[in-house]
């Protein structure tokens, strides 16, 4: 068995991706026997390999900078698992190019644990945010564990409803693990790390570079049994997601929103072509199939109806019967209630205190979700 530093060692050749990797692994079988290997060996067995790649693999430098890796993950409470390790994800190591090594904050067990894939859009709508949030908590509730990319919006609200479920997620990232980005998600990423995992496929102090990002996201589908897109724009990182996904042979779910909203034209264009559409947590229980019973409690809903809601006067109800999930500015309520302006104002006051509405920017108003609350 290759050591751990012969593994970090080849990891770090300038040059040297999962698919380069993975070829000098078919014919050398370890990384000790590539990192002994002559420069003519190399070419001979491994045609097509680089000159950068060749001159990697002899540096003198190379131990060294592998020992500071250690140090460093030493330093900063960081696993790094190997492709050879038992606890190295399963799903993970059968994708077409998995990661030759994992970096991971955080408890390693929850990467190999059963997970779905959340992605989205950074500027997402408020409706997708929320739909992101409760679904997260509600997967975590039934046990698996929600695996997403860290960015804000969408990824963001996975995240924090998965913290506020069972507080099982991974969150992947697209630079070094040591690298916060973004910044404004610090606080978040600490948060993941004591309560799950953050996971990087680079070394220290890899900075995030675009192509990285999807790079990243096959990382995401490979640890999942499905991805769920929330939002998406016509062209998206999370339908490169959900590409992987369908070649890695995982499933694809994606949540309807508005025909006229252009975060939800990738959704739409995904069920079109023969993604699960998502209407209850149990939509995707069932189509897992074999790793989940639904004759547990499920909570069904992705958002609270205001039905439960008791003591609603006969105004609020018919003022509750012209909104929606999606915001609506005061003049459209008032001209569809039929209503006075100060009687709509009165009611969306008395709504808000009672925790059936949510009062946005704008003078905007909308159903409130069970997002955030226990």
């Amino acid at each position: 068995m290759d050591s751990l530093l012969e593994w970090l060692s080849l990891s770090l050749v300038p040059g040297l991706g999962p698919r380069g990797w993975k070829k000098l692994m078919d014919v050398y079988g370890g990384p000790g026997r590539v990192l002994s290997s002559s420069r003519e060996d190399l070419q001979r067995r491994v045609p097509g390999i680089s000159g950068k790649v060749l001159s990697g693999i002899q540096a003198d430098t190379l131990k060294k900078a592998a020992d500071k890796e250690l140090q460093k993950a030493e330093q900063l409470d960081v696993s790094i698992l190997t492709q050879q390790d038992s606890s190295y994800p399963a799903l993970l190591k059968n994708i077409h190019d998995p990661p030759p090594l994992l970096y991971v904050k955080g408890d390693p067990g929850f990467v190999g644990s059963r997970s779905i894939g959340m992605v989205g859009a950074r500027a997402s709508t408020t409706y997708g945010q929320r739909i992101a949030f409760d679904l997260s908590r509600r997967l975590t509730l039934q046990g698996l564990t929600v695996v997403s990319g860290l960015a804000l919006g969408i990824d963001t609200a996975s995240h924090q409803g998965a913290l506020k479920g069972s507080g099982a997620t991974v969150a992947v990232l697209g630079c070094g693990i040591d690298v916060m980005y973004p910044r404004q998600n610090r606080n978040l990423c600490d948060e993941i790390a004591s309560n799950g995992a953050v996971v990087s496929e680079y070394p220290f102090g890899t900075r995030p570079e675009a192509f990285r990002f999807p790079a990243r996201n096959r990382i995401i589908s490979g640890l999942s049994l499905g991805v769920v897109v929330v939002e998406a724009a016509k062209k998206s990182g999370s339908l490169i997601t959900a590409d992987f996904a369908l070649e890695q042979g995982r499933e694809v779910f994606a949540i309807p929103g508005r025909v006229d909203s252009s975060k939800s034209e990738g959704t739409h264009r995904l069920l079109q072509n023969g993604a699960k559409l998502v209407h209850t947590v149990e939509d995707i229980l069932e189509e897992l199939g074999p790793f989940f019973s639904s004759s547990g409690s499920i909570e069904n809903g992705l958002a609270e109806t205001v039905q439960g809601v008791e003591d609603l006067s006969a105004d609020e109800e018919k003022l509750l019967g012209f909104m929606d999930i999606y915001p609506q500015p005061i003049d459209s309520l008032i001209r569809q209630s039929g209503m006075l302006p100060q009687k709509v104002n009165e009611l969306l006051l008395t709504l808000e205190l009672k925790g059936v509405v949510e009062a946005l920017a704008g003078q905007q108003f909308q159903l409130r979700s069970s997002v955030g609350e226990g």
